[in-house]
């Protein structure tokens, strides 16, 4: 599992995983690891490891730990230290400095209650219909800091879900970077932690495709370079629901490993034999790093998980 390149013709080829510390994981954050691993890993490149914590209220005490814990009992080896978005706070308020010193950054006093009537954005958040944009009004004072989203369409190849175009303007409008309790956002997180880690290939869950979008606008104006993004389907749930803390979902912590592993690679496309699982961890692995294939996962945004869990 550790990687055994000595170096890239070009720029090093870097992945990662960054999963929220809100429970443990469950079947669809292992297929987001084993994925997002086997892509990079297959071509000589770095695995990185972040937990994304900067939404700290919704973060579990003990769950940070509990997913490394896991990772390392399914024989996941991630390159360098692992990065936590808590103790890196000074990198988003520079980037957030710099956006507000180019002018692309507003204070808003609009309270959700107040953008309850605001039509919805594609991924069912509301859009800010620019209220404060144009200035505060009187007696109100800023609650959080909004991007200033210059209009135009934005378009990306996904190496699974292909051609994405959104226009940001007009489907999100201005999205908020520093919120109403201080925090920075996920999105210029995000955006900030890859650009500075180098990360060249961002493959995850479908769930976060309507999000990408507005992270390569906030790369533009921050100018890092893009990423290739690639947004596996998502597992669901009998139901038909993402699998979620809030769904129950299942952890796979006491799972057999090679078990859940061969499932993912099923739920992937990459068809396992299915007598392999009895060869156990090791033997799995070795056949995934040697048939990887991203043209074999099914181009779908949602999928219903296998019946093991």
């Amino acid at each position: 599992m550790e990687n055994k390149s000595s170096g890239m013709a070009s720029i090093p080829l870097v992945g990662r995983f960054a999963p929220s510390p809100t429970g443990p994981l469950h079947f669809g954050s292992m297929v987001a690891a084993l994925g997002s691993c086997l892509s990079v890993r297959t071509r000589g490149g770095r695995w990185l490891l972040r937990i994304e914590d900067v939404d700290a209220p919704r973060s579990v005490p003990g769950a940070a730990d509990a997913i490394l814990r896991t990772l390392d009992a399914y024989g996941f080896a991630w390159d360098g230290e692992v990065v936590w978005q808590t103790r890196r706070t000074a990198a988003y308020q520079l980037a957030f400095e710099r956006l507000e010193a180019a002018g692309m950054l507003f204070g808003c006093a609009c309270t959700r209650r107040e953008m309850a009537d605001s039509a919805l954005a594609r991924d069912g958040t509301r859009r800010y219909p620019g209220t404060c944009r144009a200035g505060l009004a009187p007696g109100r004072e800023a609650r959080a800091w909004r991007l200033r989203v210059p209009a135009g369409l934005i378009r990306f190849d996904d190496g699974v879900q292909g051609v994405i175009e959104e226009d940001v303007a007009a489907d999100v409008g201005d999205f908020v970077l520093r919120r109403a309790d201080g925090l920075f956002a996920y999105q210029l997180a995000v955006v900030v932690d890859d650009a500075e880690a180098g990360v060249t290939e961002v493959l995850r869950g479908a769930d976060l495709l309507d999000s990408t979008a507005r992270q390569i606008v906030l790369q533009g104006l921050l100018g890092y370079p893009t990423p290739a993004y690639v947004h596996l389907p998502v597992a669901t749930n009998g139901a038909g629901e993402k699998l979620s803390k809030q769904t129950l979902a299942r952890s796979v912590d006491g799972q057999d490993p090679a078990r859940v592993l061969m499932d993912a690679l099923d739920f992937l496309g990459q068809a396992p034999p299915a007598g392999l699982v009895e060869s156990g961890l090791d033997a799995v692995w070795q056949w995934a790093m040697a048939n990887w294939s991203l043209a074999r996962v099914p181009r779908r945004r949602f999928a219903p998980m296998p019946a093991y869990g």
